[in-house]
């Protein structure tokens, strides 16, 4: 079998870092680093009785640029000379454990298999419950003035998207004297232009914590945060509530409650995108004397000023395409994205592209779903724009239902669990069979029938005018300018 060892890294172009491979025996006419999230070939050259392959660390994805490869672990494959194109690749093998230290990244190989393990580009002097602990301490200790800064964080750094982002680009566009630190995973996250990204633990991502102005952020702070003199906390949530929240959770023991009731005492501010939402919000998170703004969510003006034809073309669809977009929430039972639904199977009975998005929370343990008429755009970093391009939408509880409503575009309610979530998961605020706006079924024949029905549309028509009244009427595309001018009138930064 051929071996192969790895000889260093180093700087292939401005994108990225570059692992160096050389391997005895014939040249294999393919080499490349599988991971769960993304996949890189790499270049294979030929000298004499050995090989060398140069394995980019980096990659683009729809159409955005260059960046390194998310966190995780990465299997090296190839294919030897003969095998036939459609052969799966073979694992490539290692005779020992090293460590490459690479440019802006961390990399361990491990075991017999060629396994690279990626992580964020911290210090190592950081890298430990000691360093964190120094850092903690320097942090909860500072004193430096406060900037003219504001620190976002979306779904924990995993990626910049939702109302933070889109009250970042309201913030960049009217008061662009503002500093806008984002909080990110590691460097596979892109962040907006002109903003400047931290690696969540290390020393600027404390720093920037520490001297921001304003937090803007749409799920719970975590760590330990200290409230500098001055500071303030926007808290912007990520979406209307259907599923039970918080204190309203079944099993909220006293411990919990204590939780939620301390991580709500952090903010200052609760954005909701309706009454509804605003009289859910402050029960469930015992926000009740402290302002609360029903002004819609920003992260969907776009669905209702964009157009959805360049979503489109970057995700490579070609025009007259029907798309149906799959976003199932997440489930407090597992770890990875609900497989309750065949992407392949769907696409081959109803002739449409299917987009297939995960939640958030399955993006680190998931892995891409793959198949003919499929596309993974789990992570994919803004929703809402793939809320835009879709024609249809098939969820089961996730608060994207009531976003994508603002388009007025075809609904379906996939439940197979019904039972089990409504009554041992999570409970929910409202009756989904009695009020929602599309059909809710229970198995997938039904799902195929719903969805290639002429008359569905029809037949849901009311139940869908009555759910935009109630839960979308602010969604009107000019929320993300209202929160905004609040953040400014109230001094929460300064334009200048």
């Amino acid at each position: 079998m051929t071996s192969a060892s790895f000889v260093s890294g180093g700087q292939a172009h401005p994108g990225g870092d570059v692992l160096l491979l050389q391997g005895s025996g014939p040249r294999p006419p393919a080499v490349w680093l599988d991971g769960p999230r993304a996949r890189v070939s790499a270049a294979v050259t030929e000298g004499g009785n050995t090989w060398k392959a140069r394995v980019p660390l980096s990659a683009a994805r729809w159409g955005g640029d260059e960046l390194p490869l998310p966190s995780g672990e990465y299997a090296l494959r190839w294919r030897p000379a003969g095998d036939d194109a459609t052969v799966p690749g073979q694992p490539l093998t290692s005779d020992s454990l090293s460590l490459t230290i690479l440019d802006g990244l961390r990399a361990t190989l491990d075991g017999d298999q060629a396994v690279l393990t990626i992580g964020p580009p911290t210090d190592p002097a950081y890298d430990s419950g000691a360093g964190q602990a120094a850092l903690e301490r320097r942090y909860t200790a500072g004193n430096a003035p406060l900037e003219n800064a504001v620190f976002f964080e979306s779904f924990y750094g995993r990626s910049a998207s939702c109302n933070p982002l889109a009250i970042d680009r309201e913030l960049a566009r009217v008061a662009p004297a503002v500093t806008r630190y984002w909080s990110v995973v590691d460097l596979s996250v892109a962040v907006p232009d002109g903003a400047v990204p931290v690696v969540e633990g290390s020393p600027q991502w404390w720093r920037a914590r520490g001297v921001s102005r304003l937090l803007v952020v749409n799920d719970w702070l975590r760590r330990t945060f200290s409230r500098r003199p001055g500071q303030r906390v926007l808290q912007t949530w990520h979406g209307t509530p259907f599923k039970r929240l918080a204190l309203h959770r079944p099993g909220c023991d006293p411990r919990r409650m204590v939780a939620v009731v301390r991580e709500s005492r952090r903010w200052d501010v609760l954005l909701a995108p309706s009454p509804y939402g605003e009289r859910i919000l402050r029960r469930a998170y015992a926000f009740l004397s402290r302002p609360v703004w029903v002004e819609g969510y920003p992260r969907n003006d776009v669905l209702a000023t964009g157009d959805g034809a360049e979503i489109r073309r970057q995700l490579g669809l070609a025009e007259g395409e029907h798309v149906l977009l799959y976003a199932p929430t997440w489930r407090d039972d597992r770890e990875q994205m609900v497989d309750f639904l065949d992407p392949a199977e769907l696409a081959l009975r109803t002739g449409a592209v299917v987009l297939v998005r995960g939640h958030s929370r399955t993006l680190p343990a998931g892995r891409d779903a793959e198949g003919k008429r499929v596309i993974d755009v789990t992570g994919y970093p803004d929703v809402s724009r793939l809320l835009l391009a879709a024609d249809g939408l098939i969820t089961d509880y996730s608060s994207v239902m009531f976003d994508f409503a603002v388009t007025g575009k075809p609904l379906y309610l996939f439940t197979p669990d019904l039972e089990h979530y409504r009554g041992e998961l999570r409970g929910f605020y409202f009756d989904l069979e009695s009020h929602a706006p599309g059909p809710v079924v229970r198995t997938f024949d039904e799902l195929v029938d719903a969805i290639e029905d002429p008359t569905t549309l029809e037949r849901y028509d009311e139940r869908y005018r009555s759910w935009r009244r109630k839960f979308t009427a602010r969604q009107d595309g000019h929320a993300a300018e209202r929160v905004v001018a609040r953040i400014l009138d109230q001094g929460f930064v300064s334009r200048d």
